[in-house]
């Protein structure tokens, strides 16, 4: 008897460990602090969960209060998607801007800076650098977050920003495994499916994961894909050729293999979370990714209960469930040899010790610094001396990024020239005489102002560029500021591509539009 208790609380213990949910909220539940008791291994963060750099720190020191090799890990790529930032917006500017300036060393840089604020905040396991090549110019869930299209670009720089991170002591999460940018459907609503051929996987979207893996990436993130030169009957996340056969055994990887959120739709909706967490363990994924969407304890219940009776019923090997463990734990080992190490008094100077609400140390520059390098000009104009009206296109926002975090220039503008006004312009599904009500509109509300037109992805959205050629049309002085893929031949009497809508991206856009430096 004293024997099945023992092999069910390890069986219970490991089925914990595997998952890395999410929480509402700023501080920690009390059921997330029981179920760190009683073996969770990680939580996950999301914008929800931080007010300030103090608040985040002190919420981590309560979790280790708890559990000392706690990992705490974030989707923080800088850029569009950040969790530290995500009520102001970024100051480090994405992957894409970091790209267009192709200089490893900054790349490394910008990557050691954002990964010493994780630290000092308390968090060791970040959901990045983002890997994929952005093949696809209309793919809607990669662009900026991509380096770039160009595959030994996106190698060079996925390693320098593997380096970068971990060398703060925060482990990179390589993603998204075996490569998402081919895709022109967001995972996050469906299935998406990419059909090359083998050869044209491993020339072109395998190259930055080798990069990754023989830099020492700490994990990798598996994608929610179907790519049958792979698999054709599974998707990546639940693909024993595709994360046991191709990245274990054939690339070598043996960190932690961490799926995509589980309740995006291209598992949920197919084969239930429940069941894909199954079958992504059995397939060689070690940890479990949710609490993007589903942040209560019910769902990690829910997942727990199905791991374990899946071991119960023979569908999961034990040894399989406790291999996974055992990799979340390995993982959480580095994380406090790492934290130790950097402790006052210790010999190496290996990463940085998570900090306190007293030791935050501010804002070193870099990314502004990165972004200013990031801006493409074209055309000439004379800089702005009075303030301006400034129209925003905006298109549906990526969940990945999310809706809540602002961007564009206006702001900044209007810090440099007091009176600056602006407008919100969405025009999805609008056509002929819809649109050109909205082009009416913003020319009426601009008045004799110049005009500052801001858009992202205009390649990929046929309305907002038939409403910036109308616009243009009308009064060919305009402004444009391209902060996204810079995928369309420039237009305006001044373009501005600043690769990327991070606020610092929005600050060097109007620093070029003034041509003031404050």
């Amino acid at each position: 008897m004293t024997t099945l208790v023992s092999t069910t609380d390890t069986l219970t213990r490991d089925a914990l460990a595997v998952l890395q949910p999410g929480f509402l909220g700023t501080t920690a539940p009390d059921w997330l602090l029981r179920r760190l008791g009683e073996g969770l291994s990680s939580v996950g963060l999301f914008g929800r969960n931080i007010a300030s750099p103090e608040q985040l720190a002190a919420l981590t020191e309560r979790l280790r209060a708890e559990r000392d090799d706690v990992l705490v890990a974030i989707d923080e790529e800088g850029g569009d998607v950040t969790r530290l930032e995500v009520r102001n917006g970024s100051s480090f500017p994405g992957n894409y801007a970091l790209g267009a300036v192709d200089d490893v060393d900054l790349t490394r840089a910008v990557a050691r800076e954002l990964g010493r604020r994780l630290a000092e905040c308390g968090v060791n396991l970040n959901w990045a650098p983002s890997a994929d090549v952005n093949s696809n110019q209309d793919n809607p869930v990669i662009g900026v977050r991509s380096f770039g299209a160009d595959t030994a670009l996106v190698a060079r720089h996925t390693a320098a920003y593997v380096e970068g991170l971990q060398s703060a002591g925060v482990a990179a999460c390589t993603k998204h495994f075996p490569g998402h940018g081919d895709t022109s459907v967001d995972s996050h609503h469906a299935m998406p499916r990419i059909d090359v051929d083998l050869d044209t996987v491993h020339a072109r979207d395998l190259l930055p994961f080798r990069a990754a893996i023989a830099t020492g990436s700490k994990s990798v993130m598996s994608a929610h894909i179907l790519l049958p030169a792979l698999d054709p009957d599974r998707p990546a996340t639940l693909s024993p050729r595709i994360l046991t056969g191709l990245l274990r055994e054939e690339l070598g990887f043996q960190g932690l293999i961490v799926t995509d959120g589980m309740e995006m739709q291209a598992i949920a909706s197919t084969y239930g979370i429940e069941r894909g967490s199954v079958l992504a363990i059995a397939a060689g994924a070690d940890a479990i990714c949710v609490g993007g969407g589903l942040a209560d304890e019910e769902t990690v219940l829910r997942l727990r209960d199905a791991l374990v009776a899946a071991v119960r019923n023979g569908e999961l090997p034990e040894e399989r469930l406790a291999d996974a463990a055992a990799r979340v734990r390995g993982l959480a080992d580095w994380t406090l040899r790492v934290r130790g190490a950097s402790e006052p008094g210790a010999d190496s100077q290996e990463g940085t010790a998570p900090g306190t609400a007293s030791t935050i140390a501010p804002d070193t520059g870099i990314g502004l610094v990165a972004a200013r390098r990031a801006v493409r000009v074209t055309g000439s104009a004379e800089p702005l001396t009075e303030a301006p009206y400034v129209a925003a296109f905006t298109p549906l926002a990526n969940i990945a990024v999310g809706d809540e975090t602002p961007w564009g220039v206006a702001a900044e503008l209007g810090r440099l020239l007091p009176g600056t006004e602006t407008g919100s312009y969405s025009g999805a599904g609008t056509a002929g005489a819809e649109a050109a009500a909205l082009v009416g509109e913003l020319l009426a509300a601009a008045g004799d102002r110049t005009i500052v037109v801001v858009v992202r992805d205009a390649h990929r959205h046929r309305w907002m560029s038939d409403a910036l050629d109308a616009v243009l049309a009308a009064r060919p002085d305009t402004v444009v500021v391209e902060m996204g893929v810079n995928g369309a031949e420039p237009r305006g009497a001044l373009h501005i591509a600043t690769h990327g809508a991070a606020r610092v991206c929005g600050r060097a856009a109007a620093e070029v539009i003034t041509g003031r430096r404050e």
